[in-house]
């Protein structure tokens, strides 16, 4: 074993040795006396060199501080040096966030939106083959919001570092903005966008796909918001922490199938306890668009957590904390009067609530309600059609609060079918229900139950059913005589000692 080792160690030196000797012989070909310009023994000296080459890292990052190259000097990335990837470093960025790393960010989009493409995605969307755009862990300071140079293209990543907003930054942009541009940042950016524009030639009706933005930290600065997507489909946007907005954390609008996960999003940083909370204001995500699908989010201030006005979302892990109205401010909000189709399940809303208008097909199950936290229906139109509110957790300090409530500020509710609120479980807060179960005992002709105190709409019973016994072997005739006022009346025709059993359900459909 010994042996072999050795022999090995002797041939790798043996190598070195003549790959060395090569270089020597190498360095003076290009010199006015070298002597190999061609031929077979010049093709080995190549083939040498090449194999020398290939001991050596070319990707290698220098441990030593050194000064960003500026951004006339900066080479953009070789495919050899730096396949597909492209380092905002590269471009002049300064990962130290001392200098404006706009327009070195845009060069570096720009070129990885003109590089070679494999395919299409969608039609009319081309397909860049994963290239990425790499921050390097740096921190760079950026005065535009950064948009794509051209609509048509996907499979692109933007990942690995931090974005802040710049003191001019404008109040009404995003740091990342998936839309399309109405000016340009720069001459060279102008020239570089109306290239890619020529290349992509999207027939599409969306203007990207599959872009994915990942491990990024974005700071508004109080100017404006984080990330903007419009009119795309299939966006990714993973493990970002989003904070100082003033408008939108995240805003989705049209398109379809933007996926948030694993991410924190708050105006302020803080973990609650904050004496200003109630003056939090902005909006966490806002999703104007269908098929959408939240999971895994931390929201920890502002005004509303999350704000849906499309259809057919998805909502899972979610927690919200945001206290932003008297300790009280609202984690969900559904605006979207007869269409909400939204399902939130295995939720987390602390000291926060979820208010719904005119809820249509809509789901909340599985989740867990802290510091007097509950969910308001709200009348619009008055129509509650679709909605399960079961299998939840509420929890709270014996201040009266209902865990369901109705706001018929604009008008009663009176277009009701197949809402089911049930087996939820209680603490401290006052059960609401549309199924209700109750029993009288005494001596009489005439049983009164009341279910004002659980069922959630006033004056709508659909369903009764009930069981009568008598003592002393009576077998009395009786009825059910009324159920007006959420109240339930049986009645016999006899006095009699008697237990009566009733349930009362207000969710059966029409």
């Amino acid at each position: 074993m010994e042996a072999t080792r050795a022999r090995k160690a002797l041939i790798f030196s043996m190598l070195m040795g003549l790959a060395s000797f090569i270089v020597i012989h190498v360095s003076g070909e290009h010199s006015p006396t070298s002597r190999f310009s061609g031929g077979p023994y010049h093709n080995q000296i190549r083939k040498m060199q090449d194999f020398r080459a290939s001991f050596v890292r070319h990707d290698s990052v220098s441990l030593a501080p050194s000064t960003p190259p500026s951004p006339s000097s900066a080479q953009p990335p070789t495919a050899a040096s730096s396949p597909r990837v492209y380092r905002v470093t590269s471009y002049g960025g300064d990962p130290t966030g001392g200098r404006d790393s706009t327009d070195a960010l845009l060069r570096a989009i720009a070129d990885a939106v003109q590089g070679p493409s494999s395919g299409s995605l969608m039609e009319g969307i081309q397909n860049l083959g994963g290239a990425q755009v790499n921050l390097e862990g740096g921190n760079y300071m950026i005065s535009q919001p950064i948009r794509l140079p051209a609509t048509g293209v996907g499979n692109l990543m933007i990942h690995g570092g931090t974005l802040h907003a710049s003191d001019n930054f404008p109040n009404d942009g995003y740091l990342v903005d998936l839309s399309i541009s109405p000016t340009s940042n720069s001459k060279e950016h102008r020239e570089s966008s109306m290239d890619a524009q020529q290349l992509s030639s999207s027939t599409s009706s969306y203007y990207y796909e599959f872009i994915t933005l990942k491990d990024l930290m974005l700071d508004s600065n109080y100017r404006g918001g984080g990330i903007s997507v419009v009119n795309s489909v299939r966006i990714s946007i993973d493990n970002c922490y989003i904070a100082h907005f003033t408008t939108n954390g995240i805003l989705v609008q049209g398109g379809h199938e933007t996926y948030i996960r694993n991410s924190f999003l708050g105006q302020h940083i803080t973990a609650g306890g904050d004496h200003g909370e109630r003056n939090f204001s902005g909006t966490a995500i806002s999703l104007m668009g269908n098929d959408n699908a939240v999971t895994d989010v931390v929201i920890f201030s502002a005004a509303t957590g999350i704000m849906i006005s499309g259809q057919a979302n998805l909502l899972s892990g979610v927690h919200c904390y945001n206290k932003a109205t008297g300790f009280g401010g609202t984690g969900i909000y559904l605006k979207l009067p007869g269409l909400t189709q939204t399902r939130i399940v295995n939720s987390y809303f602390d000291y926060t609530g979820i208010v719904a208008e005119d809820p249509v097909q809509l789901h909340i199950s599985n989740s867990f309600f802290l510091g007097d936290a509950y969910i308001v229906l709200k009348s619009i139109k008055g129509i509650a059609h679709g909605v399960n509110i079961v299998d939840n957790m509420f929890c709270g300090y014996d201040k009266g609060f209902e865990i369901v409530q109705l706001d018929q500020s604009n008008g009663p509710f009176k277009d009701i079918d197949q809402v089911v609120v049930d087996r939820n479980n209680v603490r401290g807060m006052n059960l609401k229900a549309t199924l209700a179960m109750g029993s009288v005992n005494g001596n009489g002709s005439s049983w009164i139950m009341d279910f004002n105190h659980v069922l959630l709409f006033p004056n709508l019973i659909r369903h009764v059913q009930y069981s009568l016994s008598a003592s002393g072997g009576q077998f009395p005739n009786h009825a059910l005589r009324n159920v007006s006022d959420n109240r339930v009346v049986i009645q016999t025709d006899l006095n009699v000692t008697a237990s009566v059993f009733i349930t009362a359900n207000q969710g059966v459909a029409n």
